[in-house]
């Protein structure tokens, strides 16, 4: 072998050696750089997702490390991560041990909650979906009212033009939109309306509850369910109809009137530690439930 090449060699293996056996070691924890602050990861309900980034930024800044929630902590910067996907991808993300925290606009199924037995669960809102169109669209005036029996005909294909719900409405195709089934919606939407019935195979299955409700925003001849949190983050672009005769107010919901509510939820595997649970209790905190309450949800009562 070459010397020269030889010499390389001999540089390549004393700089593993070194970095294996600790040389270097005092600069990285001058620089703090072997091991960066551990990060909580929540993950999950699309509708829920906005409203906990936008607490984990106000808890950030109000903040800024650990010790400063805490003063038993040390002073580690304060990092959220906050990512959507859908509450089955929450739930899933925190079985697989990648998220600290799953977020779920849906009750947890029961073969869910046998997966974490020592999970903790916490109910941070309620929301409901609303049966939306587009502001523009002739049934507001003309049957502002639908039964489950009619939405059911609407979202599973049964009824396809506008004029079959009323003659007096356009004899235009409906454009039905839903989540796609990895969404907390769908689930909810499928145990409290269509009962099993699949929904149309023509249905536009939109991959976020801010999809489907711009979809609805965008096309006259569009009906969706859409969070009414997200309606009253969009106002005037979206029109709630009545289901059964009962509007989609904070008031109906709480009463029990209106029955397409659904809870909003932060959940764990096992036993959060101090600092999730020190993020859960902001989100349950006045502050935390002014922020549901601001993005149009309804708080849960303290």
């Amino acid at each position: 072998m070459p010397r020269r090449k030889l010499l390389s060699c001999i540089a390549v293996i004393l700089s593993i050696f070194c970095l294996l056996s600790g040389c270097g070691k005092k600069g990285s924890q001058e620089t703090g750089a072997v091991h960066p602050p551990a990060a909580i990861k929540c993950g999950g309900s699309s509708t829920l997702a906005p409203v906990i980034s936008k607490c984990a930024d106000n808890f950030t800044e109000k903040y800024k490390t650990w010790d400063k929630v805490r003063p038993q902590l040390p002073p580690d910067p304060i990092i959220i991560f906050v990512s959507t996907g859908g509450s089955g991808f929450g739930v899933k993300g925190v079985l697989d041990g990648v998220l600290d925290i799953g977020l779920a606009s849906r009750e947890i199924k029961p073969e869910e909650r046998e997966k974490m037995p020592e999970g903790k669960i916490f109910k941070v809102g309620v929301d409901a979906l609303a049966i939306a169109v587009h502001p523009q669209n002739p049934i507001i005036q003309v049957k502002p009212s639908l039964t489950p029996e009619e939405l059911k005909k609407i979202f599973s294909g049964e009824i396809k033009k506008w004029k079959e719900i009323d003659p007096r409405l356009p004899d235009r195709p409906i454009v039905v939109c839903v989540r796609d089934v990895g969404g907390g919606a769908a689930q909810v939407f499928d145990e409290l309306v269509m009962k099993g019935t699949p929904v149309s195979k023509e249905a536009l299955q939109l991959p976020s509850m801010g999809a489907l409700a711009s979809k609805v925003m965008e096309n006259v001849d569009a009906i969706g369910y859409v969070s009414t949190g997200l309606i009253a983050q969009n106002p005037g672009k979206l029109k709630p109809l009545q289901v059964e005769g009962v509007d989609p107010t904070r008031e109906n919901i709480l009463a029990g009137k209106y029955k397409l509510a659904r809870p909003l939820l932060m959940f764990t595997r096992g036993e959060p530690d101090e600092r999730q649970q020190l993020f859960i209790d902001y989100v349950l905190s006045p502050e935390g439930q002014k922020v549901i309450e601001e993005m149009g949800f309804i708080p849960v009562a303290r």
